[in-house]
């Protein structure tokens, strides 16, 4: 046994002495390529690596896809009612999220009833107005919620409306729909079928408090 390996390692220096210059030469070069090119495959290796993670955790955290709707609730003085708000109208949606925040809304009413039509509150004394987001991205349907405004563009400020059925033939094109009630309709509707004072635009006879507007979402 011994012996044979003696034997190759002779053959094998046999080998190399036999090889020329020019061979040796060649084999250095290649042995040097061939190294080159396994650290190039490495780099390359942990390169894809490190975009595999970051693509992953940039999912895991939502990055790259549109928002999450939030939710506030409304705790009036006939029962609650939770709205989703539409993040894709960062102007309205944030105009009353920045409201909501400050506790604004807090101990306002809902003071006009529209029968069959809207219940409209949520006035606070000096308001900024805002931008109108118009054309709208969403509708004036049956228990969406929109801004209210004078006749003038951009002249909402803090007031809001509830529709009781489907405006959007009448309202889509001057009034912005940032949200949509999600739970509480029956609130709603009851709030819309309360008696008003018969002299005026929808005064209810009792008041209708909005007690506290929270996000919870």
């Amino acid at each position: 046994m011994l012996l044979q390996l003696f034997l190759q390692f002779l053959g094998s220096l046999a080998g190399i002495s036999g090889m020329s210059d020019r061979d040796l030469r060649l084999q250095r070069l290649k042995a040097k390529k061939a190294r080159a090119f396994r650290k190039k495959v490495a780099g390359l290796g942990i390169v894809v690596l490190l975009v595999v993670v970051l693509v992953a955790v940039y999912s895991l955290s939502g990055g790259g896809g549109p928002a999450a709707n939030s939710r506030v609730l409304l705790v009036t003085s006939m029962g609650n009612i939770t709205i989703e708000l539409y993040e894709d109208m960062p102007i309205t949606t944030g105009n009353f999220k920045n409201l909501v925040s400050q506790g604004l809304y807090d101990g306002t009413a809902f003071h006009r009833v529209a029968h069959s039509f809207v219940i409209q509150g949520g006035e606070v004394a000096g308001a900024a107005t805002i931008q109108d987001e118009l054309p709208n991205k969403h509708h004036n349907v049956m228990w969406s919620v929109a801004m209210a405004k004078t006749s003038q563009p951009n002249s909402a400020t803090s007031q809001f409306f509830i529709n009781l059925k489907d405006n959007g033939a009448a309202l889509d094109s001057n009034y912005s729909v940032f949200g949509m009630v999600v739970s509480g309709t029956d609130v709603v509707a009851a709030i819309g079928n309360v008696k008003t004072e018969p002299a005026d635009d929808g005064t209810p006879l009792t008041k209708i408090s909005i007690i506290s507007v929270r996000l919870i979402s």
